[in-house]
């Protein structure tokens, strides 16, 4: 799971603001980002919305990563996350927050390591904690029937 290092990226220009995004690895689809209306015309996710979704998947394979290190169960985990958008002082928008609900099921739930790894996947998370540092990032776990596992 580790990254060391850096890693580059490239965009290109297609037309108004949609950039093609062309990442580092050959096997890796490029994808398209743009903005919506009036702007663009949504013919991808924006920025933020990769953000949010970064957010959301570092938090989820974390998670993942701790409790079962080798033959993830499939469907064990859905995740949902909220960007809080909001306007600043000078009238600008910026991103206030993400809310991330993530809800284990079946093995996972029921997973000795579960309490263990709730005390410790936050601060593995590579996006979220680098994230953290200026945009809040509130975070939930909860069982199937929708139970708070953080007791937070």
């Amino acid at each position: 799971m580790s990254e060391e290092g850096r890693f580059t990226l490239h965009m290109e220009q297609l037309e108004g603001y949609e950039f093609k995004v062309k990442f580092d690895w050959d096997q890796v689809a490029d994808i398209v980002l743009d903005e919506p209306p009036p702007l663009g015309q949504r013919h991808g996710p924006n920025a933020s919305r990769m953000l949010a979704a970064a957010v959301a998947n570092c938090l989820s394979a974390s998670l993942l990563y701790c409790l079962a290190k080798a033959d993830v169960p499939s469907e064990s985990v859905n995740t949902k996350v909220t960007c809080r958008v909001h306007r600043n002082e000078k009238g600008r928008l910026r991103i206030g927050g993400f809310d991330v609900s993530i809800r284990v099921a079946g093995e996972l739930q029921a997973s000795p390591r579960l309490k263990r790894c709730l005390d410790l996947f936050e601060d593995f998370c590579v996006v979220t904690a680098s994230v953290r540092e200026g945009i809040p990032v509130e975070v939930k776990v909860e069982n199937e029937e929708g139970q708070d596992l953080l007791g937070g």
